[in-house]
């Protein structure tokens, strides 16, 4: 297993977020664009090279985002329409997910056919959004963060533009 903390940067003109391990160390950078319709943020590692671009999709009714590698895409990201707690369907190039949520949006469970692949549970008391993400050992974790800005963004940024 591996552990990743997702911590937000608040008083910037454009999202970012920065990616560390356990000892704290950074790993990754997600920088938002600074004009774009929809959101638009890069994952990208520490020399500055693109690993991910994560695109909402303007006219979805709950929520989507794509995922692109390379410029393909690879994952779409939906939100379903629930009362209570929040789901989320991932299909991608490395399998079909769903993203359970708790009755807050705080907690969530990535499964794959059935089996927890990774949990994210957001910290309390922090200055913008933070997320400790934990991957199972083997599946693409550059690609579980990439899902969690989308969910982060998803939930907690669309509710504010509603």
């Amino acid at each position: 297993m591996r552990t990743f903390y997702i911590k937000q940067k608040i008083f910037t003109l454009r999202d970012r977020y920065y990616v560390y391990d356990v000892d704290e160390q950074p790993v990754y950078e997600v920088t938002g664009k600074f004009f774009s319709i929809g959101d638009e943020l890069t994952i990208s590692d520490l020399n500055g090279k693109p690993l991910f671009r994560i695109k909402q999709r303007v006219m979805s009714f709950f929520g989507a985002y794509d995922v692109y590698q390379n410029d393909i895409l690879c994952a779409t990201i939906k939100r379903r329409a629930t009362f209570f707690r929040p789901k989320l369907d991932v299909e991608s190039n490395y399998g079909n997910f769903e993203i359970h949520g708790d009755f807050w949006d705080y907690d969530f469970s990535i499964t794959k056919d059935g089996h927890t692949m990774g949990t994210i549970e957001k910290e309390w008391f922090t200055f913008g959004d933070s997320y400790k993400l934990t991957v199972t050992h083997g599946e693409n974790e550059t690609f579980f963060i990439a899902m969690v800005i989308a969910i982060d963004n998803c939930l907690h940024n669309e509710k504010n533009n509603n």
